[in-house]
């Protein structure tokens, strides 16, 4: 397609994009500044009562509830697995392709992505993160992929015919830019400076593509649909046909791998064009099959064929600035209310007359009156105060917020109504549910974008090299890719019938994977509540410490309890008793983690401490039996230790 062709196109489809978003922008941006910049008032009201000198109180409760759905959804960090679809994947290539996904939501800095997005859409209705490919030093050629988190969700533009909540279906994004006229010319020194004319305007100012000091600069993302012949071959591999050169036909020939089928059938080719309004600056191929940009959503709904996404503070403004308008109400009255007068007998004002003149404007040190034998001294009468009503009405509009959004005072760790522990969690579990579509909207945006990076992989990863994979712990290990490797089996290399060391190779085209996104705290959190599990059963259970020890070491958030866990483990690994005593202490290690686990949904602390205790009487029956183990078990560990400075005969055993 010729250069002139693309931009008529590209101007085409901006149009159509711009119209189908307008709505959804127009509202996105009015939230966002509702929220966001706290502007909650009337144009028209707020200047009216500036010049009469009245206040226009702004007390902003609705970001309260935005933080409480994007940090619940940060402290439930999705994780993706990998796995494999067809007999020509590798499990164990598997482990590696989520170990190598794991390192690259790491090394992006992915979670800040994911977290700006989500919090557009909570905020605005709509947000996205895009996936990009850049080099991984200045003086290399091979190249990583990156998670990169999109600012400004109303720079982005995505398919108007789009039907999926994730956009897999899209043929066409645009992501604009007003870059400065200075970057721009050093960037594109050759490009022409020249406007669009349109009739059309949009959010961000869309129909403006040249001002004094800027140049709109566009990313078009577009994908078509191609045709490819595909080729079985004799070994099961199924290769394109552009890609049977004549050195892998030599190859094959050697190898006796012949042909054996041949069929056509559709992809999708991607590319990307910089541009401006006359001109493209830059080309280039994408090398996946989807377009990279993701968008995580709030809540969707479709009115006379038109699609809108709904922040979750939409329906709860007016409530706010009901609230703002009785709360500016009460103030008012209290601030433009006047002092109370005195109130005295005639006559006893006469005395520093200048003095009570005054006294509601001035503050006196002292003031004098005439006494009188029948009346009193003269007394201020007491302020009634703002109007019940006033107060009533702005408490009815924050419970109207809440009711409004689903989110009550127990979700935000405020007092309510709730007196036993069970209502509170109950009431908790609502308000999840109510805003749980924004986390699974997250979770949808996620798991594309594991379908993506997945695709994107063979492609970048393409030539022999060592990359660095994170186990769900975030231990690091570095794995050759599309290369062979020994395999080992217990620390050693398995060998053949002939004798010969067996090799692997984790080569990423070959096989379909499937991404699986499973929402949840973060592998941190787990070990952390593990630890606080481990604890309450060693309280039940000391007899099991010393067979549990490293395991409860590894959980432990301290500097050196992966240290202390090696000891331990070397230490246990030389005790143990006789096979009888260990399986019934087993039995009875077993009885008590399933009582452990029986008590875990149970969130009264205090409760599940009495019932421990109880459970303790049922315990001590096996005390006398568990303590002669435990006392074998330090003998056969001074035996192990000293075994390591010589040989030791003729130990006594119990």
């Amino acid at each position: 397609m010729e250069e002139d062709d693309i931009l008529e196109e590209a101007k085409r489809k901006f149009e159509q994009a711009v119209e189908a978003e307008e709505d959804n922008r127009t509202l996105a941006e009015e939230d966002i500044r509702f929220c966001r910049l706290g502007e909650q008032w009337d144009k028209a009201d707020e200047e009216k009562r500036s010049t009469e000198g009245r206040p226009c109180l702004t007390i902003n409760r609705l970001p309260a509830f935005v933080r409480q759905v994007s940090n619940d959804a940060r402290q439930n960090t999705p994780s993706i697995h990998v796995s494999p679809v067809d007999d020509s994947a590798d499990p164990e290539t598997a482990k590696v392709l989520q170990g190598l996904l794991r390192n690259i939501q790491v090394q992006s800095n992915a979670d800040s992505a994911y977290d700006q997005a989500l919090d557009d859409a909570v905020t605005g209705g709509f947000g996205y993160f895009r996936i990009d490919v850049d080099y991984t030093q200045n003086d290399v050629f091979d190249q990583d992929i990156i998670i990169k988190r999109v600012a400004n969700p109303l720079t982005v533009y995505g398919d108007p015919r789009s039907m999926e909540v994730d956009s897999s279906d899209w043929n066409c994004c645009f992501i604009t830019e007003m870059m400065p006229l200075d970057q721009f010319e050093d960037d594109y020194p050759d490009a022409e400076k020249v406007d669009w004319e349109t009739d059309f305007a949009g959010i961000d100012n869309a129909d403006e593509w040249l001002s004094e000091d800027s140049v709109r600069v566009v990313d078009y993302w577009v994908r078509e649909e191609v045709e490819r012949e595909i080729v079985q071959l004799s070994d099961g591999s199924i290769i394109g046909s552009d890609d049977l050169d004549e050195e892998l036909m030599n190859f094959m020939a050697v190898q006796g791998i012949q042909v054996t089928n041949q069929r056509m059938t559709k992809t999708h080719k991607v590319k990307r064009y910089t541009m401006t309004a006359v001109e493209i600056l830059d080309e280039i191929e994408w090398p996946g099959m989807y377009i990279p940009i993701v968008p995580v959503l709030g809540e969707e709904c479709w009115v006379e064929g038109k699609r809108y996404f709904k922040s979750l503070i939409r329906d709860a403004k007016d409530p706010q600035r009901i609230y703002n308008y009785w709360r500016t109400a009460s103030a008012e009255l209290v601030a433009l209310a006047p002092k109370a007068p005195f109130v005295g007998a005639v006559g006893q004002f006469d005395t520093d007359g200048s003095k009570w003149a005054t006294a509601n404007t001035e503050s006196h040190p002292y003031l004098q009156y005439d006494p009188d034998e029948v009346a009193s001294p003269p007394q201020r009468q007491p302020f009634a105060g703002p109007p019940a009503g006033a107060l009533q009405e702005a408490l009815n509009a924050a419970d109207d917020m809440k009711s409004v959004i689903g989110i009550f005072d127990s979700a935000l760790g405020a007092a309510s109504n709730e007196v036993t522990g069970k209502a509170i969690i109950e009431r908790k579990r609502q308000s999840d549910t109510s805003t749980y579509h924004f986390n699974d909207n997250l979770n949808r945006a996620v798991t594309h974008a594991g379908k993506i990076i997945i695709d994107l992989i063979p492609h970048v990863y393409t030539e022999g090299r060592i990359v660095r994979v994170l186990g769900e712990d975030d231990t690091p290990e570095n794995v050759p890719l599309n290369q062979p490797i020994p395999m080992m089996e217990q620390g050693q290399p398995v060998m053949d019938q002939q004798g010969m060391p067996m090799t692997r190779i984790h080569d990423l085209t070959k096989g379909k994977y499937d991404i699986i996104v499973r929402p949840g705290p973060s592998y941190a959190t787990r070990r952390e509540e593990a630890a606080a599990q481990m604890m309450e059963l060693l309280r039940v259970f000391p007899q099991a410490a010393p067979y549990v020890g490293d395991i409860f070491a590894k959980n432990l958030d301290w500097p050196g309890a992966d240290q202390i866990a090696e000891r331990l483990e070397r230490v246990i690994s030389g005790a143990g008793g006789q096979d009888g005593e260990k399986e019934m202490l087993g039995a009875q290690l077993k009885a008590a983690m399933d009582y452990i686990t029986k008590l875990e949904g149970d969130q009264n602390i205090d409760q599940v401490k009495v019932q421990l205790d109880a459970q303790k009487v049922g315990i001590d029956q096996f005390k006398a039996e568990t303590d002669r183990m435990e006392a074998e078990a330090e003998i056969v560990k001074d035996l192990a230790q000293a075994r390591s400075y010589g040989p030791v005969t003729n130990y006594p055993m119990g």
